[in-house]
């Protein structure tokens, strides 16, 4: 870039979330101005830019009014216009990762028909304009209906099992996929610089709240074999140099019982299956989206140690202003570190803050994060 980002860069980022807030936690390190745009008064990130503007993400006159004086705009969530995006780029405002990127991953139905325009391992699938057309689906039942667009921690999606579930299917246009019998839930979070340079994060592996269908358990680093780490990454980066993205993204995939791997879904942004690099890896990932946006050299993806990351979600049961209990048990467990994401109001599953342990024996690292799960929860 012509300015030079330390200390005169103006970065806006589009949401004000916790993802939002650990970007700001690294630019801080590079002397950053960040502006952060977020329809929430109250959004983590609001006491921590250099500029809060309250604004609707998806409106265009918004989010170009937000970005026209900016050097650069990335985003924390896909749901924004970007149409607005698109006019800023051809203005010169410099869009990280690319509007046509962003585009692509907000549709899921152009992310399956992406992969299987690159022979990118993923589902069988088929797409649909409305519930009735489904009748004619050629998929077997059961099959996994997913909205095309807006769908996020796992809303916007369900398993129709049965020809009388299609009375209660999403009206709106959706993709169904075949219901694949996997083995492990899986992630690799790679990075593409503005040079070419491509960096992956160790596969790690998940588990999902069976109740929100959101992560709930995350392990670093996987204990697959290396044919299986290395087919993880190589396709991360294959899907990063096809869509030549500028920036991180995570590559959600499935390892199936037969031992293959199909693509999932993919964020073009800092993810929830990439927090525990804050303690457990050289460079966090958000340190890393940072390098990308700026195109410096990426940094060291290696495990320092095991890490465990938990999210730390709202209660059943438990609705209004927010209260943490166990928070001094478990700071004194060993290699503990507690992450707050600033959210004033809990809801059952909403995501409050998250969790990692890190320790050099791993099932020592997974019993502490057994413990921590237990006794750490937040009620109202």
């Amino acid at each position: 870039m012509a300015k030079d980002f330390y200390g005169e860069l103006q970065l806006g980022i589009l949401g004000g979330g916790q993802l939002g807030r650990m970007l700001i936690q690294e630019a801080i390190s590079y002397n950053v101005n960040v502006h952060i745009l977020d329809p929430d008064k109250n959004a983590p990130c609001r006491k921590l830019c250099n500029h809060f503007e309250c604004g609707s993400l998806s409106d265009y006159d918004t989010v170009y009014n937000f970005g026209k004086d900016l050097d650069m705009i990335t985003i924390e969530i896909e749901k924004v216009n970007v149409d607005a995006l698109e006019a800023l780029e051809n203005e010169g405002v410099v869009v990280y990762p690319q509007s046509r990127v962003i585009r692509l991953i907000q549709d899921k139905g152009l992310q399956k028909q992406f992969f299987k325009q690159n022979d990118i391992p993923t589902s069988a699938f088929q797409l649909f304009s409305n519930k009735e057309s489904l009748e004619g689906a050629n998929l077997p039942l059961p099959y996994v209906q997913k909205l095309r667009r807006d769908g996020y921690d796992g809303k916007g999606v369900k398993i129709i099992r049965t020809k009388d579930d299609l009375a209660g299917a999403f009206e709106e246009p959706s993709i169904i996929e075949e219901i694949v019998a996997f083995e492990k839930e899986i992630a690799v979070i790679v990075a593409r610089n503005d040079r070419g340079e491509v960096k992956t994060f160790p596969m790690v592996e998940m588990e999902f709240n069976p109740e929100a269908n959101l992560v709930e358990f995350l392990i670093s680093p996987s204990t697959y074999g290396f044919e299986i780490q290395q087919q993880a990454e190589d396709l991360a980066k294959k899907i990063a140099n096809d869509l030549q993205i500028v920036g991180l993204l995570a590559v959600e995939m499935f390892l199936t019982k037969n031992g293959e791997i199909l693509v999932n879904e993919l964020a073009p942004r800092p993810h929830n299956s990439g927090h525990q690099t804050i303690e457990g890896n050289f460079t966090s990932q958000f340190g890393q989206h940072l390098r990308a946006l700026f195109n410096l050299p990426l940094g060291n993806t290696e495990a320092r140690s095991n890490a465990v990351m938990i999210n730390l979600l709202g209660e059943a049961g438990y609705e209004g202003l927010a209260k943490y209990e166990g928070v001094e048990e478990i700071l004194a467990i060993d290699g503990v570190y507690l992450h707050l994401y600033g959210k004033k109001y809990t809801k059952p599953f909403r995501k409050m803050g998250h969790v990692c342990i890190v320790n050099v024996d791993r099932e020592t690292a997974i019993s502490n994060a057994r413990k921590v799960q237990e006794i750490l929860k937040v009620i109202a």
